[in-house]
């Protein structure tokens, strides 16, 4: 029953509240980390309900699966288990295989789409360009986007070099830089899975899009820190996000980055030069995503044993 409340709580009301409040903003990186708590700990307390409840006849996990392997080959369910019993334990082990699976399949679908990108960037685009560093691409349409993997690779194009001068185009490198830095597309990889697993839970889209925006307010930081508000706000009323870091990948939810509502946002973040939240608050929202993970780990623990 806890495991059950845990799992609801974290399936609806809970990211429901996170995604409308405005504190993220603030403190995008610890906004993150709670995404990625609640998205684990749900997953965890969904499954852990589960099987909790369907072991409960034989009073834990190893029991109940020495009572039911035996019949798996011949003999009548053990006395104790019902029907409602067998399909807890079905449904979790099914609803496990298929989140794993999910996963796999979205990192290979990814890997395949960035080994494209990377071959297509070495017949195309030229060196790197002295000021940037990136790879400079043939077209007249402005755009910047990076290429994660075991090497990366971040592409502009020669409309962007033309639009922009020497202080926005640093900006616009250092944002998508500060992607391939900080990993985001792994962070994106796992809510874009969990996402494809459930393409019919709303709260799916909502967190895969709320993670989105904030890897987009976290990439923002790092040229805000080199180059200065001005330059990246300029280059984002001229460019927009075109391009964005999602290139990569062919998910149709990669295109979150140059959602107009996302650049509004990303303008008023760096229009109102907002306050990184209180270190008292960062640490609560810390240990808030700790234990939301830890919990349904130490419950099926306590099951299993």
């Amino acid at each position: 029953m806890a495991l059950g409340a845990l799992a609801f709580a974290l399936a609806w009301p809970v990211p429901v509240a996170l995604s409308r409040a405005e504190w993220p903003a603030r403190s995008p990186a610890t906004a993150l980390v709670l995404w990625q708590g609640i998205a684990l700990g749900g997953g965890l307390s969904m499954i852990g309900a589960l099987l909790a409840f369907g072991a409960s006849p034989a009073g834990s996990l190893a029991g109940a699966a020495n009572a039911l392997l035996p019949m798996a080959a011949a003999g009548p369910i053990p006395e104790g288990f019902g029907v409602v019993h067998l399909a807890a334990l079905t449904l979790a082990v099914g609803l496990a295989v298929h989140l794993a699976l999910n996963l796999a399949t979205t990192a290979v679908r990814a890997e395949r789409a960035r080994r494209r990108q990377h071959r297509l960037i070495d017949l195309l685009a030229s060196p790197a360009s002295e000021s940037t560093g990136a790879r400079v691409l043939a077209h007249p349409v402005p755009a910047a986007y990076c290429v994660p993997g075991l090497r990366t690779a971040t592409v502009i194009t020669d409309g962007l070099v033309e639009l922009l001068d020497e202080a926005e185009l640093r900006a616009v490198v250092g944002h998508e830089r500060a992607h391939l830095d900080q990993l985001h597309h792994l962070v994106l990889l796992a809510f874009r899975a969990w996402h494809a697993a459930l393409p019919w839970f709303p709260i799916a889209n909502r967190a895969e899009r709320s993670v989105a925006m904030l890897t987009e307010m976290l990439a923002d930081d790092a040229p805000r820190r080199r180059v200065g508000v001005e330059p990246l706000r300029t280059a984002l009323l001229r460019v927009g996000s075109s391009g964005a870091s999602a290139a990569y990948d062919d998910s149709p939810t990669a295109s979150a980055a140059s959602d107009e509502r996302v650049l509004e946002r990303r303008l008023a973040r760096l229009e109102a030069d907002l306050h990184p939240l209180d270190p008292r608050a960062r640490s609560a929202t810390w240990l808030l995503a700790t234990a939301i993970v830890a919990v349904p780990v130490c419950v099926l623990a306590a099951i299993a044993a």
